[in-house]
């Protein structure tokens, strides 16, 4: 699989990531083993994983896979710390929580680094001066490589990449934001992408695959059985994304798969992994088989009148003040 530098730093991964977030819940310990060797074998190192995922068991799954099936050197494990199960403070990234829940989740994955480390999501309550500190911490003591964040809006980001750049070389420079992107979330596009390419920050996409629904399960209405949709816990999760809106871009999707033979899932894929700006989509399949389909996506390409097609179809409606001034 190819590697691509994350952001502005030397750090390379592969431009597919594995995400875990169904890992401990829809996700049993023999099928996450499967999937991570499916992964490694494909030539994947990015495993993206979170704290919080299924209350940590995530982290311990693959704490437990690395070594006995992979080797650590072989990948790039990335994780996430500041989302909190308190319904009055949904987000906590203070200094102090940052690094007890690092070092716990060292304590799961059963190493003594990650080579990702990310806050979750922007604090209002915390200065945004100590969650950076946290992550100047984590690196300055070896607990962190790299560092990151997930769900900063543009104006977070900038803000947040432009103070670890003032430090002069003193402060951790962004490495990645994490944000979901995808022919039916093409939000980033206003702010936080062109923030990101200007600040050299690399982004990775998750839910590349609008939440499933671009792989054009949903199309018959009902949800079918075993998908998100068809499960109480992720139903909600699904939702938005069965609109009208959403079955234009879908069979726009479905169309594009039949004339060039492969499917809409890497149809879907490929169009956003080689977006400007984008390192590596996080695709979290559910079993192997669904992984390994995923990553088949790696030989195709897609033709240029066929991504302006679909950018056209799924245009994100930008007015004022992005809209061109020549037409007002």
């Amino acid at each position: 699989m190819e590697q691509r530098h994350l952001g502005r730093t030397g750090l390379r991964v592969s431009r597919i990531g594995l995400g875990t977030l169904g890992w401990g819940r829809d996700t049993d310990e023999h099928e996450a083993a499967a999937s991570l060797k499916v992964f490694w074998e494909a030539g994947g190192t990015l495993v993206d994983t979170a704290d919080v995922y299924a209350d940590g068991e995530a982290e311990y799954l693959l704490g437990q896979l690395v070594e006995s099936l992979v080797p650590r050197r072989d990948l790039v494990i990335a994780t996430k710390a500041g989302s909190v199960p308190d319904p009055d403070r949904r987000f906590n990234a203070s200094r102090g929580h940052l690094l007890a829940a690092l070092d716990a989740s060292l304590r799961r994955l059963g190493t003594d680094y990650v080579d990702l480390w990310q806050v979750h999501a922007f604090d209002p309550v915390t200065p945004l001066e100590e969650t950076l500190q946290a992550l100047d911490l984590a690196v300055s003591t070896g607990r962190a490589r790299y560092a990151g964040v997930s769900n900063f809006s543009g104006w977070q980001l900038a803000k947040a990449a432009t103070w670890q750049l003032a430090g002069g070389g003193t402060r951790t420079r962004l490495a990645s934001t994490q944000m979901e992107y995808s022919l039916l979330q093409r939000g980033v596009e206003r702010e936080v992408l062109p923030a990101a390419r200007d600040l050299g920050v690399g982004l990775l996409p998750s839910s590349p695959l609008g939440r499933g629904v671009l792989t054009g399960k949903y199309r018959e209405g009902a949800s079918p059985a075993g998908s998100r949709g068809a499960g109480e816990a992720m139903a909600g999760f699904v939702a938005p994304y069965l609109d009208g809106t959403a079955s234009a871009v879908v069979e726009a999707v479905v169309t594009a798969a039949e004339g060039l033979a492969a499917t809409p899932l890497h149809v879907a894929l490929a169009w956003v992994r080689d977006r400007p700006g984008v390192v590596a989509p996080i695709v979290g399949a559910r079993t192997a088989q669904q992984l390994s389909e995923a990553l088949s996506v790696e030989g195709l390409s897609l033709p240029d009148e066929i991504c302006r097609a679909l950018d056209d179809v799924s245009a994100p409606v930008h007015r004022y003040p992005d809209q061109d001034w020549s037409t007002l």
